[in-house]
């Protein structure tokens, strides 16, 4: 199929590379010229692991193509994916839409056969009807039908999800839609679920899967607490209550909140909509503050290991909200640095992948190593916050000889506590 996807962010670039590796011919559009220009010169503009290999090999191919033209980009097409962003709003906190609505309104007049037009962003409930609208308005002649095709990619690992969905959701009100999404998806030869659903089902799925992920993070982040005070070990604990079918051994992994662009916006979006359908969600509403919470709980665990030393260096290790990945923004890792600054401490960091993510929101408020080693010299205490492998590797011995107070604060439990309590580490994990 010839496809064309608006946006080239973190979900559409994936997206757009995984549909040229399936054997479509795919253009990614974006008005952003600098973006476009990098990725015609072959130089990809975010990092996923896996990403970029497939990337080269799909533009040598000539299977994907970008361009800031969206009469260029989907004179071809016959399907247009929308995954451009949907930040919340700063007031009410429900999804902008303002960007969908931009882009279902450019498209439209470029619209001259029969196209699909496919929601891949996360979308508020009746989002669809508000497309078909705006395209018939701009052209009344168009024919075309809305779909939503929610995607379910986890940052760090989208290359791996989009291969390997539990299953793909469309949401379709017309049976040519969806045999044409079927077409889309023929490669996967029906290995993976497809579940066809009524357009407002589909843009509701997506919310509620992200918001039921979240409550289940904050669920184990809050029997993290439990363990610390009642002696338990919440790995044990989370291993006793994955083995149980019903609940499942995924996200009960403590840490210092979840982040990122999804979880926090689509928790704060649903929550938005059960107030416009006067529908109470006290769980999605204790969430969303025990999250908030949890971020200041983590950052004052680090001011109190220090709040005894005068002038203390903070070494930080992890910047990206989770590993596989070089996205800051919502991280939990880059909230507890902020409130380490907003106190005048100086803290220190290093991250593989989201140094120069990381710079654009703090900014020169803290100093940036090129190493963890770097980061740690001399330091009073150091904390880790994001899960990135290397983190594992870390050598305790060499670590204790170049820091001045031998305090850690590991909220993502990488390290080997007793290693480090033989090393005469003050060491505290999540939950352990």
């Amino acid at each position: 199929m010839n496809v064309a996807i608006i946006g080239t962010g973190y979900v559409g670039l994936p997206t757009g590379v995984g549909l040229a590796e399936l054997g479509h011919q795919v253009v990614c559009i974006d008005r952003e010229q600098s973006k476009i220009d990098a990725l015609q010169a072959g130089k990809i503009t975010l990092y996923e692991d896996g990403l970029e290999e497939l990337f080269r090999k799909n533009t040598k191919e000539k299977r994907l193509h970008f361009t800031t033209s969206m009469k260029d980009g989907i004179s071809n097409a016959e399907l247009v994916i929308i995954a451009v962003g949907t930040p919340p709003h700063p007031i009410t906190k429900e999804a902008d839409m303002k960007y969908i609505h931009a882009a279902a309104t450019e498209l439209a007049e470029h619209l001259t056969r029969y196209t699909i037009i496919a929601t891949k962003s996360t979308v508020p409930v009746g989002t669809g009807d508000d497309i078909e609208i705006l395209i018939a308005k701009k052209n009344p002649q168009a024919e075309f039908d809305v779909v939503s095709l929610p995607e379910f990619l986890r940052e760090g690992y989208a290359v791996h999800d989009f291969f390997n969905p539990d299953r793909i959701i469309v949401g379709a009100n017309s049976d040519k839609a969806k045999e044409k999404i079927k077409e889309l998806y023929k490669a996967f030869d029906n290995e993976i679920p497809m579940l066809f659903v009524s357009r407002r089902s589909s843009e509701t799925i997506k919310y509620a899967s992200n918001a039921f992920l979240a409550m289940k993070i904050h669920y184990i982040n809050e029997m993290a607490n439990f363990c610390e005070k009642a002696d338990a070990n919440i790995y044990e604990v989370a291993q006793g209550m994955g083995l149980d079918s019903r609940i499942g051994p995924k996200f009960l992994t403590p840490g210092p909140g979840y982040g990122g662009s999804c979880f926090p916006k689509d928790t704060l979006a649903m929550a938005y909509m059960a107030r416009q359908n006067d529908v109470e969600m006290s769980l999605i509403t204790a969430t969303i503050k025990g999250n908030d919470n949890r971020k200041k709980e983590m950052a004052e665990r680090i001011v109190n290991a220090v709040k005894y030393i005068d002038n203390p260096k903070i070494a930080v290790l992890g910047l990206a909200f989770k590993n596989g990945t070089d996205d800051c923004r919502e991280s939990p890792a880059i909230e507890i640095v902020s409130e380490l600054v907003n106190r005048k401490y100086s803290v220190f960091a290093y991250d593989p992948k989201a140094m120069k993510n990381a710079e654009t929101l703090i900014g020169s408020k803290i100093t940036y190593c090129q190493s963890a080693y770097e980061a740690v010299e001399n330091a009073d205490v150091l904390a880790i916050l994001t899960e990135w492998e290397e983190f594992k590797k870390l050598d305790l011995n060499k670590i204790a000889s170049l820091m001045k107070n031998k305090t850690i604060i590991d909220c993502r439990n990488m390290l080997d506590k007793q290693k480090a309590l033989s090393l005469d580490f003050n060491y505290q994990g999540i939950g352990i």
